[in-house]
């Protein structure tokens, strides 16, 4: 099995590494002081569940690797649409992509029986872009359970979760699913093949549609979030809205809001990828996390007034970031 990770990143590196140690051909695709440290000593995991290294190939080019048979999706969603360059050389006929994402991903109706079926959602897959660069077809959906960080170049550090959940659109247990998973939890992952993923992908999303966007406008920790009142009565709002939401299309997320967010307040003082974006001056996940979920309420009739305000306040921040950080700051002499 041959398996490239676009976007060798503090998942995809531990993916990566996992693989390898399960014996898979695996090829990360960095760059900058990562991809240097990835060439030099390979991947090293600090995890509470043992330390390990693995030392798959590295590169930035993805000419040099050419077809593979999974590619595994590191990049943040709102890169899909313009990864065409990247992943047309790994491209084989067969060539399946674990699109490990956050929020709604752009194959969400793709299959799914229904009024539904097929219908593209925008903020996920503009004009079709993200469609053209990758065939809903190949897509093999993966929910991200574990936490990690780059704590230097090459080296990840795991703070918690071993589970990847995958699963076919057409809710399938196809061979490819199969042998992925089982390539995964011979590294030492758990990886089941979910026939319903969609209800993983909502009991994930409620987390990140109301604490992500929330904690971006207050700078606020995951436990700050959610002993603060106020803050909780917002983030039980969005949950109930986003499972309103969830059952117009389908799906039934076995969770109660309340054990959804005590799960949340347990992980303390994290501050969220949208945070640490934010902090980062990098480009806010918004559009697969919040803005497709506004969109499904759209279609579907859902009111949604507190996920549409919080939207809302969290685009307008985007944008104002986005103008601070491309105009240089004029100071009084």
């Amino acid at each position: 099995m041959r398996v490239a990770v676009l976007g060798a990143g503090a998942i995809g590196a531990y993916v990566g590494a996992s693989l390898c140690r399960a014996g898979v051909d695996v090829h990360l695709i960095a760059r900058g002081a990562h991809l240097a440290a990835l060439r030099a000593g390979g991947v090293r995991v600090l995890s509470p569940r043992g330390d390990f290294s693995a030392h798959p190939h590295a590169t930035d080019d993805p000419a040099d690797i050419g077809p593979v048979d999974y590619v595994f999706l590191g990049l943040k969603a709102h890169s899909y649409a313009s990864a065409g360059p990247l992943l047309e050389p790994l491209l084989g006929p067969e060539t399946a992509l674990v699109a490990g994402q956050n929020g709604i991903p752009w194959w969400y109706f793709h299959k799914l029986a229904g009024p539904y079926e097929n219908h593209r959602i925008e903020a996920v897959d503009p004009d079709g872009r993200t469609s053209e660069v990758m065939a809903p077809e190949r897509a093999i959906g993966c929910v991200v359970y574990p936490a990690t960080v780059i704590e230097s170049p090459g080296v990840i550090r795991h703070l918690e979760g071993t589970r990847f959940s995958i699963g076919e659109p057409d809710g399938s247990v196809s061979d490819r699913c199969v042998r992925f998973s089982e390539a995964m939890i011979a590294g030492g992952l758990k990886c089941p093949v979910e026939p319903r993923l969609r209800d993983d992908i909502w009991i994930k999303l409620m987390g990140n549609v109301s604490l992500n966007p929330i904690s971006a406008l207050t700078r606020a920790t995951m436990v700050e979030i959610c002993e603060y009142s106020g803050t909780r009565r917002v983030v039980e709002q969005m949950m109930e809205e986003t499972l309103d939401i969830a059952s117009r299309v389908g799906s039934t997320p076995e969770i109660s809001i309340s054990k959804r967010i005590d799960g949340a307040q347990r992980v303390g003082h994290h501050r969220t990828s949208m945070l640490q974006d934010l902090e980062a001056g990098k480009e806010l996940e918004l559009d697969a996390i919040v803005a497709a979920v506004v969109e499904m309420a759209d279609i579907t009739g859902a009111p949604a007034p507190t996920l549409r305000t919080v939207h809302a306040a969290t685009d307008l921040l985007a944008r104002t970031t986005a103008r601070q950080t491309a105009s240089p700051t004029i100071r009084a002499a």
